[in-house]
């Protein structure tokens, strides 16, 4: 095993010449402010091959594109042939809506209000099944057009989807419950309440009062209390960053998903609620 850090870059990487490495999955996390590449293999219980890279600021799909490929230029192991790949793209232009009210020729209307959206970006939708929900959202066509040349056929999805996805199917029948998802720059709060997604939001913020700030006004917006609500924690953030600090000081309740909700295993020293999109692509 090779685990290597520094200022920019996560690697660690597994290798066993038993596995049968046509089997190997890859999936890929993009997003504005960084990138996370994994190689999963279904008989081996740990992962194959983990690279990250965080960026100190927010770049562009175009400079995003050069990093995959300077990543992909200096890993030989994702240019070998893979059995599925799949790229979420974790970025802030999304909308949820009901499956009913859905119209695919329609797409742009639902982001045009909320967001900048340019005359040529390409629209995308995510449905997830059994939920009655479509995430609408604008993936960067530059790099699905690189990984289809790479690849061939491959899936995209958007991080919402992946996340909803695993939290709705496994609270099902839950009492009111917040999740926080952490990434550099912005979180994702999703609320449910008697078994319904009441909210699911995200925001980018530069300070821990920004972030506070932000959920507690959707704990009140929803009537929902601090010293009582569960909020589960997802994602990069740790008990010894500010975030939770703050958080701890106006939540009585806080709590770091933990082993029971998924069978996925850790990338290295990583906690079970870390890289949480990543360890549960569809």
């Amino acid at each position: 095993m090779l685990l290597e850090t520094g200022q920019k870059f996560t690697i660690l990487q597994k290798i066993n010449n038993i596995l049968n490495t046509l089997n190997n999955r890859l999936s890929v996390q993009v997003s504005l402010n960084g990138l996370s590449f994994l190689v999963t293999n279904p008989e081996c219980e740990e992962p194959v091959f983990f690279i990250e890279k965080i960026l100190d600021h927010s770049t562009t799909p175009e400079e995003l594109l050069m990093d995959i490929e300077t990543i992909m230029f200096k890993n030989d192991i994702l240019n070998e042939s893979f059995s599925e790949v799949s790229v979420i793209y974790s970025t802030p232009i999304y909308s949820l809506i009901p499956g009913a009210l859905f119209d695919e020729t329609k797409a742009s209307e639902y982001l045009k209000f909320n967001s900048k959206i340019l005359a040529n970006d390409y629209m995308a939708h995510d449905v997830i099944e059994n939920q009655d929900i479509v995430v609408v959202y604008v993936p960067f066509m530059n790099i699905n057009n690189f990984f289809f040349d790479k690849y061939g056929s491959f899936s995209y999805y958007h991080s919402t989807t992946i996340m909803l996805k695993a939290i709705l199917d496994k609270e099902k029948y839950a009492l009111p419950k917040m999740y926080l998802h952490f990434q550099k720059n912005s979180f994702d709060c999703i609320v449910l309440k008697n078994g319904e997604l009441q909210l699911c939001n995200s925001y980018t913020y530069k300070t821990p009062e920004d972030f506070i700030y932000y959920t507690l006004f959707c704990m009140e917006q929803l009537n929902l209390n601090p010293e009582t609500l569960p909020v589960m924690l997802l994602g990069e953030i740790e008990k010894e960053d500010e975030n939770y600090k703050i958080a701890y000081t106006y939540i009585r309740n806080l709590e770091f998903l933990d082993s029971n909700f998924s069978n996925k295993k850790s990338l290295s020293h990583d906690g079970q609620h870390n890289h949480f999109i990543l360890k549960n692509v569809l």
